[in-house]
């Protein structure tokens, strides 16, 4: 039964997973799940806002886990494992916003509250009353007596994420201006040098005179009088200002001082969205040039699709190109992450889950697969993860996934795509829908062109050849040219 605004219940679980749901179709702006944790009403600094930049908490206690489609549904998660809450910390606010439109435009929202360990509903809260908001604190989970409870809300921002997080004490990355284009420095007019004499310095222009007089030539014994040059001499071009938004830190302090602390970096809420319109964005630009970039899969599937509903035989299996596997005893659908990558010294090779090829994160490739969701169950999906410390070594890396079992192509299947590098923007999309019997599909092609790292939607569902394997069909779709051989879980 869904709460009134308003209304609390307890909370007895040690830990929660909070989904944040919403109906979605044409016009219907993305919606991000957020929370931030409080003391005494505000964040102690801006490492209490958990969201899609900034993914976990310090104290590990909450966790953004991201998007998971759910027929015409989308759903956003948080954890919060309550008992790890840092005593400092009495609220936790749950909040949404809506990038690209408001929440007049989301139907079906909702928060719900459910136990992590059982998947029991605790409390659920529909928002019925959105207009022009483009947040949303939609409920809070805060402590009572010792116990934790959760109280719905649903009080609106017009005013975005950005407003939400500056009232309660986050400072957020302003959005830089487009400056206007400055004159080259060396377009400026010279002026003339003075005369060969050092020559006081010139008046303001107000006082200048229009043409002024020549001056005379000095007596023999002034120029050892005049030498010494004026301490105090301007530069004949004056120097160019700062730009716009530089860090008064990047200014070097007076002789004798100590250098001011520089200020924390102010927290970005810039995030990208791939679409066939703009397919593709450099990390670089977006300032992912180091740490780990984390690469999610998440997919449902539902009643759609064409079910397998028992054991197939080998030869029916290898004409879909799954080398024989079998259909997992759950009876779910089994999807693989993958990569093909190349390496600036010619080294080349497959990162997924037959064979135990899981790759590496500290050696060649740099890439390494964290498990293999079997069946679409685990809220955070497969997830691979590339090591951009090494950037300078990766050539070009393909994700891919491939249907193992469970279904014989991607049709009316749902899945996104998150890249979340450790520092910049993530970068996500959504796949098309599958109109052919396709059973692997090239999601992301990532490129290293000498001067950065550009990310380049694919969602290319591709047909194998009869007898022909998902991997080795991807392969020759992008030229990889690797020598292939039979392999399983």
């Amino acid at each position: 039964m869904s709460m009134q605004k308003g209304g609390n219940v307890p909370v007895p679980a040690p830990a929660v997973r909070v989904e944040l749901g919403w109906r979605t179709g044409p016009g219907t702006p993305d919606v991000d799940a957020s929370a931030l944790l409080l003391m005494s009403g505000k964040v102690r600094d801006d490492g209490d806002f958990v969201f899609y930049n900034q993914a976990v908490h310090a104290s590990g206690a909450v966790r953004h886990e991201g998007k998971r489609p759910a027929g015409g549904a989308l759903t956003d998660s948080l954890t919060v494992a309550l008992a790890s809450v840092e005593p400092a910390v009495d609220k936790v606010v749950l909040a949404a916003s809506a990038d690209g439109g408001t929440f007049g435009s989301v139907p079906g929202l909702y928060i719900r509250v459910l136990d992590a360990v059982s998947g029991a509903e605790i409390a659920r809260f529909d928002s019925q009353d959105a207009t022009t908001e483009s947040a949303f604190v939609l409920g809070e989970l805060y402590r009572r007596q010792g116990a934790w409870k959760f109280r719905a809300v649903g009080q609106g921002y017009d005013t975005g994420l950005a407003g939400l997080a500056t009232d309660f004490g986050i400072s957020v990355e302003e959005p830089r201006a487009p400056q206007p284009p400055q004159p080259a420095p060396a377009a400026l007019p010279t002026p003339p040098l003075p005369p060969a004499a050092a020559t006081p310095p010139p008046p303001p222009a107000a006082a200048m005179p229009a043409a002024p007089p020549a001056m005379p030539t000095p007596p023999p014994a002034t120029p050892p009088a005049m030498a010494p040059a004026p301490p105090m001499a301007p530069p004949l071009v004056p120097a160019p200002p700062l730009p716009t938004g530089q860090p008064a830190a990047s200014i070097p302090p007076p002789p004798g001082q100590p250098a001011p602390a520089p200020a924390a970096p102010a927290v970005r809420l810039t995030k990208v969205t791939l679409t066939k319109e703009a397919p593709a964005v450099s990390l670089t630009k977006q300032g992912g040039t180091s740490g780990a970039m984390r690469v999610n899969l998440n997919w449902t599937s539902g009643t759609a699709g064409k079910r397998l509903t028992k054991k197939l035989g080998r030869k029916a299996m290898q004409a879909m190109g799954a080398r024989g596997a079998l259909l997992p005893p759950s009876g779910e659908l089994d999807l693989d992450l993958c990569a093909l990558y190349e390496l600036t010294d010619g080294a080349a090779g497959v990162v997924h889950p037959l064979g135990n090829n899981f790759g590496a994160l500290h050696a060649p490739p740099y890439i390494q697969l964290d498990g293999d969701d079997r069946t679409g169950a685990v809220t955070a999906g497969e997830n691979m993860t590339i090591n951009l410390d090494h950037q300078a070594r990766i050539k070009r890396i393909l994700i891919f996934v491939t249907v193992y079992a469970g279904a014989r192509s991607f049709e009316g299947l749902h899945a996104t795509v998150t890249l979340q590098p450790q520092y910049g923007a993530p970068v996500d999309f959504s796949l098309d829908a599958c109109t052919v019997p396709s059973n692997v599909c090239a999601l992301a092609l990532i490129t290293n062109t000498g001067s950065e790292l550009v990310v380049q939607r694919e969602a290319r569902y591709l047909v194998p050849e009869p007898g022909v394997s998902p991997q080795r069909t991807v392969d020759h779709a992008y030229g990889w040219g690797l020598d292939w051989s039979p392999a399983s879980k």
